[in-house]
Protein backbone atom coordinates (compact mmCIF):
# COMPACT_ATOMS: atom_id res chain seq x y z
CA UNK A 1 0.00 0.00 0.00
CA UNK A 2 2.84 2.40 0.87
CA UNK A 3 4.49 1.84 -2.51
CA UNK A 4 1.14 2.16 -4.29
CA UNK A 5 0.39 5.54 -2.65
CA UNK A 6 3.95 6.74 -3.26
CA UNK A 7 3.60 6.05 -6.98
CA UNK A 8 0.35 8.04 -7.11
CA UNK A 9 2.01 10.96 -5.33
CA UNK A 10 5.30 11.08 -7.22
CA UNK A 11 5.23 9.12 -10.50
CA UNK A 12 3.96 10.32 -13.87
CA UNK A 13 3.54 6.97 -15.64
CA UNK A 14 0.54 5.72 -13.66
CA UNK A 15 -1.22 2.55 -14.74
CA UNK A 16 -5.01 2.29 -15.04
CA UNK A 17 -5.48 1.19 -11.39
CA UNK A 18 -3.29 3.98 -10.04
CA UNK A 19 -5.08 6.57 -12.17
CA UNK A 20 -8.45 5.33 -10.91
CA UNK A 21 -7.27 5.57 -7.30
CA UNK A 22 -5.86 9.04 -7.95
CA UNK A 23 -9.16 10.43 -9.25
CA UNK A 24 -11.05 8.84 -6.35
CA UNK A 25 -8.66 10.42 -3.84
CA UNK A 26 -8.96 13.82 -5.54
CA UNK A 27 -12.50 14.11 -4.19
CA UNK A 28 -11.23 13.90 -0.60
CA UNK A 29 -8.33 16.24 -1.37
CA UNK A 30 -10.82 18.99 -2.23
CA UNK A 31 -12.19 18.93 1.32
CA UNK A 32 -8.72 18.69 2.88
CA UNK A 33 -7.57 21.66 0.80
CA UNK A 34 -10.55 23.84 1.73
CA UNK A 35 -10.10 23.17 5.46
CA UNK A 36 -6.35 23.86 5.23
CA UNK A 37 -6.85 27.15 3.36
CA UNK A 38 -9.55 28.35 5.78
CA UNK A 39 -7.40 27.50 8.78
CA UNK A 40 -4.43 29.43 7.40
CA UNK A 41 -6.60 32.44 6.54
CA UNK A 42 -7.88 32.49 10.12
CA UNK A 43 -4.30 32.70 11.37
CA UNK A 44 -3.39 35.32 8.76
CA UNK A 45 -6.35 37.51 9.81
CA UNK A 46 -5.59 36.96 13.53
CA UNK A 47 -8.92 35.21 14.11
CA UNK A 48 -6.79 32.35 15.40
CA UNK A 49 -3.85 33.69 17.39
CA UNK A 50 -0.34 32.34 17.79
CA UNK A 51 1.44 32.21 21.14
CA UNK A 52 4.62 34.28 21.35
CA UNK A 53 7.81 33.14 23.09
CA UNK A 54 10.57 35.23 24.64
CA UNK A 55 13.08 32.91 22.99
CA UNK A 56 14.14 33.16 19.34
CA UNK A 57 11.96 30.51 17.68
CA UNK A 58 13.04 28.66 14.53
CA UNK A 59 10.70 26.30 12.72
CA UNK A 60 12.19 23.57 10.52
CA UNK A 61 9.52 21.99 8.36
CA UNK A 62 8.37 20.93 4.92
CA UNK A 63 5.27 20.91 2.77
CA UNK A 64 5.18 17.22 1.90
CA UNK A 65 4.79 13.98 3.79
CA UNK A 66 7.75 11.66 4.17
CA UNK A 67 11.43 12.24 4.81
CA UNK A 68 13.12 15.33 3.40
CA UNK A 69 16.07 15.56 5.78
CA UNK A 70 14.59 17.67 8.58
CA UNK A 71 16.34 15.79 11.38
CA UNK A 72 19.93 16.13 10.02
CA UNK A 73 19.17 19.79 9.21
CA UNK A 74 17.79 20.41 12.71
CA UNK A 75 20.97 18.87 14.14
CA UNK A 76 23.12 21.28 12.10
CA UNK A 77 20.93 24.21 13.15
CA UNK A 78 21.27 23.30 16.83
CA UNK A 79 25.03 22.89 16.53
CA UNK A 80 25.29 26.31 14.87
CA UNK A 81 23.45 28.11 17.68
CA UNK A 82 25.39 26.15 20.31
CA UNK A 83 28.64 27.29 18.65
CA UNK A 84 27.43 30.87 19.22
CA UNK A 85 27.17 30.13 22.95
CA UNK A 86 23.39 30.18 22.84
CA UNK A 87 21.28 28.09 25.16
CA UNK A 88 19.40 25.84 22.72
CA UNK A 89 16.29 23.70 23.04
CA UNK A 90 14.56 21.47 20.49
CA UNK A 91 10.86 20.61 20.57
CA UNK A 92 9.68 17.47 18.78
CA UNK A 93 6.23 15.94 18.72
CA UNK A 94 7.68 12.50 19.43
CA UNK A 95 6.05 10.33 16.76
CA UNK A 96 6.11 6.60 17.43
CA UNK A 97 6.98 7.00 21.11
CA UNK A 98 5.59 4.91 23.95
CA UNK A 99 5.86 7.94 26.21
CA UNK A 100 2.61 9.88 26.44
CA UNK A 101 3.15 13.23 24.79
CA UNK A 102 0.15 14.91 26.38
CA UNK A 103 2.61 16.61 28.73
CA UNK A 104 6.24 17.65 28.10
CA UNK A 105 8.89 14.92 28.32
CA UNK A 106 12.51 15.93 28.87
CA UNK A 107 14.36 13.57 26.55
CA UNK A 108 17.73 15.24 27.07
CA UNK A 109 19.08 17.84 29.48
CA UNK A 110 22.02 18.33 27.14
CA UNK A 111 23.91 15.18 28.08
CA UNK A 112 22.25 12.85 25.57
CA UNK A 113 19.04 10.85 25.52
CA UNK A 114 17.69 9.66 28.84
CA UNK A 115 15.43 7.14 27.07
CA UNK A 116 15.67 4.34 24.56
CA UNK A 117 14.31 5.06 21.08
CA UNK A 118 11.61 2.43 21.60
CA UNK A 119 10.30 4.59 24.45
CA UNK A 120 10.94 8.17 23.31
CA UNK A 121 10.83 7.77 19.52
CA UNK A 122 13.58 7.62 16.90
CA UNK A 123 13.86 11.31 16.00
CA UNK A 124 14.01 12.74 19.57
CA UNK A 125 16.69 10.22 20.55
CA UNK A 126 18.69 10.93 17.39
CA UNK A 127 18.44 14.68 18.10
CA UNK A 128 19.40 14.21 21.75
CA UNK A 129 22.47 12.08 20.99
CA UNK A 130 23.71 14.30 18.17
CA UNK A 131 23.06 17.68 19.81
CA UNK A 132 24.96 17.43 23.09
CA UNK A 133 24.42 20.65 25.00
CA UNK A 134 20.86 21.16 23.74
CA UNK A 135 17.68 20.37 25.65
CA UNK A 136 15.28 18.07 23.79
CA UNK A 137 11.60 17.93 24.76
CA UNK A 138 8.68 16.04 23.24
CA UNK A 139 5.05 17.08 23.49
CA UNK A 140 2.13 17.25 21.08
CA UNK A 141 1.50 20.78 22.36
CA UNK A 142 4.44 22.97 21.36
CA UNK A 143 3.04 25.69 23.64
CA UNK A 144 3.16 23.40 26.70
CA UNK A 145 6.70 22.38 25.73
CA UNK A 146 7.76 26.03 25.31
CA UNK A 147 6.34 27.03 28.69
CA UNK A 148 8.07 24.05 30.34
CA UNK A 149 11.42 24.99 28.77
CA UNK A 150 11.17 28.71 29.52
CA UNK A 151 10.20 28.10 33.16
CA UNK A 152 12.92 25.54 33.85
CA UNK A 153 15.82 26.44 31.50
CA UNK A 154 15.13 29.82 29.79
CA UNK A 155 16.71 28.90 26.42
CA UNK A 156 17.82 31.63 24.03
CA UNK A 157 16.80 29.62 20.96
CA UNK A 158 13.99 27.11 20.50
CA UNK A 159 13.98 24.95 17.37
CA UNK A 160 10.62 23.46 16.41
CA UNK A 161 11.20 20.21 14.55
CA UNK A 162 8.59 19.57 11.83
CA UNK A 163 6.32 22.48 12.73
CA UNK A 164 5.63 24.47 9.56
CA UNK A 165 1.93 23.52 9.69
CA UNK A 166 1.78 24.04 13.46
CA UNK A 167 0.94 27.74 13.72
CA UNK A 168 -0.18 27.85 17.36
CA UNK A 169 3.26 29.13 18.36
CA UNK A 170 4.89 32.12 16.66
CA UNK A 171 8.26 31.72 15.03
CA UNK A 172 10.92 34.27 14.20
CA UNK A 173 12.26 32.20 11.35
CA UNK A 174 10.36 29.71 9.18
CA UNK A 175 12.66 27.40 7.22
CA UNK A 176 11.04 25.06 4.70
CA UNK A 177 12.96 22.09 3.25
CA UNK A 178 12.22 20.79 -0.25
CA UNK A 179 13.54 17.53 -1.68
CA UNK A 180 15.44 18.19 -4.92
CA UNK A 181 14.33 14.93 -6.53
CA UNK A 182 10.70 14.55 -5.47
CA UNK A 183 9.97 18.29 -5.25
CA UNK A 184 6.22 18.70 -4.55
CA UNK A 185 5.15 15.44 -6.14
CA UNK A 186 2.01 15.75 -8.26
CA UNK A 187 1.15 19.08 -6.63
CA UNK A 188 -1.97 17.79 -4.86
CA UNK A 189 -2.75 17.92 -1.16
CA UNK A 190 -3.47 14.77 0.83
CA UNK A 191 -4.64 12.14 0.14
CA UNK A 192 -4.31 12.43 -3.67
CA UNK A 193 -0.90 14.04 -3.35
CA UNK A 194 1.91 14.43 -0.81
CA UNK A 195 1.26 18.07 0.16
CA UNK A 196 0.26 18.72 3.75
CA UNK A 197 -1.26 22.04 2.70
CA UNK A 198 -1.73 24.07 -0.46
CA UNK A 199 1.50 24.88 -2.29
CA UNK A 200 0.77 28.61 -1.94
CA UNK A 201 1.55 28.22 1.78
CA UNK A 202 5.24 28.29 0.89
CA UNK A 203 4.83 32.08 0.88
CA UNK A 204 4.91 31.93 4.71
CA UNK A 205 8.47 30.61 4.66
CA UNK A 206 11.24 33.14 5.16
CA UNK A 207 13.87 30.80 3.75
CA UNK A 208 13.75 27.70 1.55
CA UNK A 209 16.38 24.98 1.68
CA UNK A 210 16.61 22.57 -1.24
CA UNK A 211 17.95 19.21 -0.06
CA UNK A 212 20.03 17.33 -2.62
CA UNK A 213 20.45 13.65 -1.69
CA UNK A 214 22.91 12.71 -4.40
CA UNK A 215 20.57 13.90 -7.14
CA UNK A 216 21.83 15.62 -10.31
CA UNK A 217 23.51 18.84 -9.11
CA UNK A 218 22.88 20.76 -12.34
CA UNK A 219 19.15 19.99 -12.22
CA UNK A 220 19.08 20.90 -8.53
CA UNK A 221 20.62 24.31 -9.18
CA UNK A 222 18.06 24.94 -11.93
CA UNK A 223 15.30 24.02 -9.47
CA UNK A 224 16.77 26.48 -6.96
CA UNK A 225 16.70 29.22 -9.60
CA UNK A 226 13.09 28.32 -10.44
CA UNK A 227 12.02 28.62 -6.78
CA UNK A 228 13.86 31.91 -6.32
CA UNK A 229 12.22 33.44 -9.39
CA UNK A 230 8.73 32.13 -8.61
CA UNK A 231 8.58 32.88 -4.88
CA UNK A 232 11.18 35.64 -4.47
CA UNK A 233 12.64 33.91 -1.42
CA UNK A 234 16.13 33.25 -0.15
CA UNK A 235 17.04 29.80 -1.49
CA UNK A 236 19.84 27.64 -0.10
CA UNK A 237 21.27 24.31 -1.20
CA UNK A 238 21.88 21.56 1.34
CA UNK A 239 23.89 18.57 0.14
CA UNK A 240 23.23 15.31 1.98
CA UNK A 241 26.02 12.76 1.66
CA UNK A 242 26.98 9.57 3.50
CA UNK A 243 29.69 10.06 6.10
CA UNK A 244 30.20 6.29 6.27
CA UNK A 245 28.52 2.91 6.76
CA UNK A 246 29.43 1.40 10.13
CA UNK A 247 28.79 -1.89 11.90
CA UNK A 248 26.29 -1.12 14.68
CA UNK A 249 28.16 -3.29 17.20
CA UNK A 250 31.85 -3.01 16.25
CA UNK A 251 31.80 0.36 14.41
CA UNK A 252 33.87 -1.16 11.59
CA UNK A 253 33.24 0.22 8.11
CA UNK A 254 31.47 -1.80 5.43
CA UNK A 255 33.95 -2.79 2.68
CA UNK A 256 33.33 -1.12 -0.67
CA UNK A 257 31.49 -3.20 -3.25
CA UNK A 258 29.70 -5.34 -0.67
CA UNK A 259 26.46 -7.13 -1.51
CA UNK A 260 23.86 -5.68 0.86
CA UNK A 261 20.24 -5.79 1.89
CA UNK A 262 18.53 -2.59 3.07
CA UNK A 263 15.64 -2.14 5.47
CA UNK A 264 14.06 0.98 6.96
CA UNK A 265 10.98 2.55 8.51
CA UNK A 266 11.22 6.05 7.05
CA UNK A 267 9.23 8.13 4.61
CA UNK A 268 10.56 8.17 1.04
CA UNK A 269 13.47 5.70 1.48
CA UNK A 270 14.53 5.98 -2.19
CA UNK A 271 17.33 8.41 -1.33
CA UNK A 272 18.69 5.89 1.17
CA UNK A 273 18.76 3.23 -1.54
CA UNK A 274 20.46 5.60 -3.98
CA UNK A 275 23.26 6.23 -1.49
CA UNK A 276 23.83 2.49 -1.06
CA UNK A 277 23.91 1.88 -4.81
CA UNK A 278 26.78 4.35 -5.24
CA UNK A 279 29.41 2.04 -3.73
CA UNK A 280 27.63 -1.25 -3.00
CA UNK A 281 25.42 -3.90 -4.58
CA UNK A 282 21.89 -3.47 -3.25
CA UNK A 283 20.13 -6.76 -3.94
CA UNK A 284 17.17 -6.78 -1.54
CA UNK A 285 14.93 -4.33 0.29
CA UNK A 286 12.56 -4.69 3.25
CA UNK A 287 10.31 -1.77 4.25
CA UNK A 288 8.32 -1.06 7.41
CA UNK A 289 5.79 1.68 8.16
CA UNK A 290 7.22 5.11 8.95
CA UNK A 291 8.35 5.39 12.62
CA UNK A 292 7.82 1.65 13.16
CA UNK A 293 9.07 0.43 16.55
CA UNK A 294 11.10 -2.76 16.09
CA UNK A 295 10.89 -5.80 18.35
CA UNK A 296 12.69 -9.15 18.39
CA UNK A 297 10.20 -10.64 15.93
CA UNK A 298 11.02 -7.90 13.43
CA UNK A 299 14.74 -8.54 13.81
CA UNK A 300 14.14 -12.27 13.26
CA UNK A 301 12.12 -11.44 10.14
CA UNK A 302 14.93 -9.22 8.81
CA UNK A 303 17.56 -11.90 9.43
CA UNK A 304 15.39 -14.62 7.87
CA UNK A 305 14.80 -12.51 4.76
CA UNK A 306 18.53 -11.77 4.42
CA UNK A 307 19.43 -15.43 4.73
CA UNK A 308 16.85 -16.37 2.09
CA UNK A 309 18.62 -13.91 -0.23
CA UNK A 310 22.04 -15.26 0.83
CA UNK A 311 23.09 -11.87 2.26
CA UNK A 312 25.27 -11.34 5.34
CA UNK A 313 25.49 -7.52 5.33
CA UNK A 314 22.34 -5.61 6.24
CA UNK A 315 22.22 -1.80 6.18
CA UNK A 316 19.70 0.55 7.76
CA UNK A 317 19.36 4.28 8.46
CA UNK A 318 20.51 6.18 11.52
CA UNK A 319 16.89 6.73 12.59
CA UNK A 320 16.26 2.99 12.48
CA UNK A 321 19.56 2.07 14.13
CA UNK A 322 18.75 3.91 17.37
CA UNK A 323 15.69 1.65 17.74
CA UNK A 324 17.67 -1.55 17.15
CA UNK A 325 20.80 -1.22 19.25
CA UNK A 326 19.34 -2.66 22.45
CA UNK A 327 17.81 -5.61 20.59
CA UNK A 328 20.66 -6.79 18.38
CA UNK A 329 23.38 -6.49 21.02
CA UNK A 330 21.81 -9.41 22.90
CA UNK A 331 21.39 -11.67 19.85
CA UNK A 332 23.97 -14.05 18.43
CA UNK A 333 24.04 -12.71 14.88
CA UNK A 334 24.42 -14.84 11.74
CA UNK A 335 24.48 -11.53 9.82
CA UNK A 336 26.10 -8.09 10.18
CA UNK A 337 24.00 -5.00 10.89
CA UNK A 338 25.30 -1.69 9.55
CA UNK A 339 24.09 1.91 9.77
CA UNK A 340 24.47 4.49 7.02
CA UNK A 341 25.25 7.85 8.60
CA UNK A 342 24.49 11.08 6.75
CA UNK A 343 26.14 14.46 6.92
CA UNK A 344 24.54 17.67 5.67
CA UNK A 345 26.83 20.08 3.87
CA UNK A 346 25.74 23.70 3.68
CA UNK A 347 26.67 27.16 4.93
CA UNK A 348 24.47 27.37 8.02
CA UNK A 349 25.77 30.87 8.69
CA UNK A 350 23.94 32.08 5.59
CA UNK A 351 20.67 30.53 6.72
CA UNK A 352 20.77 31.56 10.35
CA UNK A 353 22.47 34.87 10.46
CA UNK A 354 26.02 35.72 9.58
Amino acid sequence: MKLFISRIHYKKDLNIYEKSAYFALKFFSLFYNVVSILRNKMYDKKILRSYGSKAFVVSVGNLTTGGVGKTPFTIEAAKYFLSKNKKVAIISRGYGAKLSNNEPNLISDGSGSQFKASVAGDEPVMLANNCKGAYVVTCKSRIKAEKFLMKKYSPDVIILDDAFQHRKIKRDLDVVLVDAKNKFGNGNVLPAGPLRENLSSIERAKKIVVVNKGFNTEKTLKFCDFLKEKYNKDIYLCKMEPSGIYNINSNEQLPLGSKVMAFSAIGQPEGFYDFLKQDHKLVAVLEFEDHHIYDRNDVAKIIEYAQEENIVNIVTTEKDAVKLIDIIKDIDMPVNFYVLKLKSYMDVKEVFGE
